[in-house]
């Protein structure tokens, strides 16, 4: 209970109105305390911090190539030591030991594979492009790479949203980026798919017509080499592109890989 001390005769205060004369003197207070903050000191900018550097490897890989099993065994322990989220893979089959499809042969071999291959000069399989820093194909080396790698700090920040809809076979892909220094840079968008069973030729010399191949390069949504990324110090930006899925696909094992790069490597990469 509340009373006044002011009074001959103490009487109650009610809650309501100690409440009401409470608030008043603390808004007040604040509003006092702010007058004395110039307009140009209230917002102050505070430039975003260097976001933790996750890995891209390119695994440039082919149904022919006997040794490219071992790579994806490769890619399954470093995920496992520094995590799904940080180490995103990508197995392009291309080059001459890469099949595409024909009759009842299933091959997964793209021309955009085959592009990609020409262009970083790739001369056997399996060959690790490590965040786009060096093309290895001794894939001993790769675990080096990596930690070389996801131990450097980056100024791109990034998320990718969006949704599926089974029904139109239409995938909308939301890519966010967030950079602490002006960047001029590459933005690329690519669709992977996971357990398909089709043949591979195993380390022992057998061919495998069961094997399950993951993270399969499919196709780019926008463009070979990707789109342009301009954006100023501490600006933020969504992109939006909608992918029409082919009917062979299986929509519930696809994901989508977005990236950030330049003359440098990959900045960023993220995977939904």
């Amino acid at each position: 209970m509340f009373y006044t001390l002011h009074h001959k005769m103490a009487r109650p205060l009610s809650l309501n109105r100690c409440f009401r004369w409470v608030c008043c003197c603390i808004t007040a207070t604040i509003l006092a305390a702010c007058s004395n903050i110039s307009e140009d000191d209230r917002l102050i900018y505070v430039k975003p911090a260097d976001a933790q550097r996750k890995v891209l490897i390119e695994d440039f890989t082919g149904q022919r190539c006997k040794n490219c099993p071992n790579a994806a065994d490769k890619i399954e322990q470093l995920k496992k030591e520094y995590g799904e989220e940080n180490i995103i893979a990508v197995g392009i089959h291309s080059g001459p030991l890469a099949v595409y499809s024909r009759g009842k042969i299933l091959g997964l071999r793209t021309e955009e594979g085959d592009v990609y291959y020409d262009h970083w000069g790739v001369q056997e399989e399996p060959t690790g492009y490590i965040n786009r820093t060096g093309a290895i194909s001794n894939i001993d080396q790769w675990d080096k790479l990596v930690r070389e790698a996801i131990q450097q700090p980056t100024p791109v920040t990034m998320n990718i949203y969006g949704e599926y809809s089974l029904k139109d076979r239409k995938i909308v892909i939301n890519v966010w980026t967030l950079t602490n220094k002006a960047l001029d840079a590459k933005l690329q968008v690519w669709i992977t798919e996971s357990g398909i069973t089709a043949q591979q030729a195993m380390p022992d010399g057998s061919n495998n017509p069961d094997y399950v191949h993951n993270h399969v390069f499919r196709a780019s949504v926008n463009g070979t080499w990707g789109t342009d990324l301009h954006l100023d110090e501490g600006e933020n930006k969504t992109q939006t592109f909608t992918f029409q899925v082919p009917e062979e696909w299986d929509m519930e094992n696809l994901n989508v890989v977005a990236f950030v790069y330049d003359s440098s490597g990959v900045l960023q990469v993220c995977e939904m």
